[in-house]
């Protein structure tokens, strides 16, 4: 039961705070698409996913006038297309994209994830029609989003895979150069992805899972800024305490939305995923939140340590609060989409080393960064290598999504709109990773894969 001061207070969230469900995400399996006939297989995914997700925005849309709760976004995942795709006599899969993209427009959701492969172990013929595919595809959809995982904690890391994608990178952006290489933020690098993540752009719908299952992202990074203003001195304990209990109030809110959608649209509830994702707008950064802990600027000395405290802290919570929570569940460090992080890059104090140092502790890792548009291929792909290698060891979810911006330099900046924001390009190293790229082969599983 809700008393009336709980009630208000959960107004105040959304209406002062940007509380908000950032997206109910539909998940589809795709696997009784396959077929030999690239078209038939095509027509079956359109078709499939027009039928299993006709009723989710008019859904969503109810439940946010009903309940007052902004819901930000509604979305689809799917099964990695490669495993779909393996079927079919197919040069590329830049139609199977099309197909994807069509579906989202009809049924109106604003992003679909899946256009995946899984080649932390090895790449078969598919995985790597489809890594060949993500420039094209994604520079001819809309609404479509792209995820690799290249690496696992269990397998080690496929620096094959790394090295194609660090060229897949660079050529998508210059595919997408009138956006600013905004195609790049459509693509998603792991390294330990998960299933049932809801988030864009890595979210798929893994074989684990169901025929259909409905997850939801909730975010508040306002909310826990607003919660840390009333203890402002204080000891880190009742920090911590702070955020675990708004992190509980902030996940409560999401498992109401999850049960109610999973009711109407007769879809079962998978999670609840309680990541930070912050906005561009005032107040809704995750920076700022370190900096009420007592940072001058986000990325000075410190913030690390800050950042391993919120992360911790909005789990605790938010485990007690549902008994589902999955996906990634922390906070997001999206450069571009962070109103503080933006600030703290363009001043120089966030560095490219600082955010990976923060990734240790963060929910995802290298996002949504802009580095200057003459970066190698290998640079990229070594800083893909770096990131994975963060996950691999620390049996964590690391993830990069870098925007080689054509024409940009240090100094510059590239606008995407919306809730991408803008990004300032920072600096990479001069200094060449091209012999260490080319090696190839595959980075052993660490001494942790030998755990039971």
């Amino acid at each position: 039961m809700f008393n009336t001061s709980e009630i208000l207070d959960t107004i105040q969230m959304i209406d002062q705070q940007h509380l908000d469900i950032r997206t109910i995400t539909m998940g589809v399996s795709l696997l009784d698409c396959a077929d030999p006939d690239p078209k038939a297989a095509c027509r079956k995914i359109y078709d499939k996913l027009c039928r299993r997700a006709e009723r989710l925005v008019p859904t969503g849309e109810a439940i946010e006038k009903e309940f007052g709760i902004p819901i930000v976004n509604k979305r689809l995942s799917v099964t990695p297309i490669s495993l779909v795709a393996a079927a079919s006599v197919a040069g590329n899969y830049v139609p199977f994209a099309q197909a994807m993209d069509q579906a989202a427009k009809t049924v109106g959701v604003d992003f679909i994830g899946g256009f995946s492969a899984l080649v932390h172990k090895g790449a078969t013929p598919a995985d790597e029609t489809l890594i060949s595919s993500i420039p094209e595809a994604m520079s001819v959809t809309e609404r479509v989003c792209s995820s690799v995982n290249v690496g696992s904690t269990k397998a080690g890391i496929n620096m094959d895979a790394v090295a194609k994608l660090g060229i897949v990178v660079k050529e998508l952006a210059e595919r997408t150069a009138a956006s600013g290489g905004a195609g790049c933020s459509k693509l998603v690098i792991f390294c330990n992805a998960v299933e049932d993540n809801p988030f864009m752009a890595g979210a798929f719908h893994g074989v684990g899972e169901g025929d259909c299952v409905i997850n939801v992202g909730v975010s508040g990074p306002g909310v826990v800024y607003h919660a840390l203003q009333s203890v402002k001195g204080r000891p880190f304990d009742e920090v911590a305490e702070t955020i675990k209990k708004t992190a509980f109030r902030i996940t409560r809110m999401g498992q109401l939305v999850a049960q109610e959608a999973s009711r109407r649209l007769e879809v079962p509830f998978g999670i609840v995923d309680l990541s930070l994702a912050p906005t561009p707008a005032v107040g809704d950064s995750v920076a700022r939140i370190l900096e009420e802990m007592g940072l001058a600027v986000c990325g000075t000395h410190g913030t690390t340590a800050a950042l391993a405290l919120l992360n911790d802290a909005v789990k605790k919570g938010g485990v007690m609060a549902s008994s589902h929570v999955g996906g990634l569940s922390g906070a997001f460090i999206p450069v571009s989409e962070d109103e503080g992080m933006i600030a703290a890059a363009a001043s120089g104090v966030l560095t490219l080393e600082k955010l990976e140092a923060m990734t240790c502790v963060c929910s995802v890792g290298l996002d949504m960064i802009a580095v200057p548009g003459d970066t190698s291929a290998e640079t990229l792909s070594a800083i893909i290598a770096d990131e994975a290698a963060i996950g691999m060891v620390n049996s964590k979810t690391t993830a990069v999504r870098l925007i080689p911006a054509p024409g940009k330099g240090v100094g510059d900046s590239v606008e995407f709109g919306g809730l991408f924001g803008s990004a300032p390009v920072m600096p990479v190293h001069p200094e060449s990773s091209a012999a260490f790229v080319r090696r190839g082969g595959r980075i052993p599983a660490p001494m942790q894969s030998l755990k039971n």
